[in-house]
């Protein structure tokens, strides 16, 4: 946790907070979560071409 946290730059608390039960953290948080898991979101059509 403590290298996803300097990757994603939040501080521990601010990074448990946006990952408990219930939670509504906001896109960039989760973003910067992912970036440091080495993840990234990606949006694709529904319809095929």
């Amino acid at each position: 946790m403590a290298q996803i946290e300097k990757d994603a730059g939040l501080g521990r608390e601010s990074l448990y907070k946006a990952l408990r039960q219930g939670a509504h953290p906001r896109f960039d948080t989760i973003n910067g979560v992912l970036r440091a898991l080495g993840m990234k979101i990606a949006v694709v059509s529904a319809h095929q071409s």
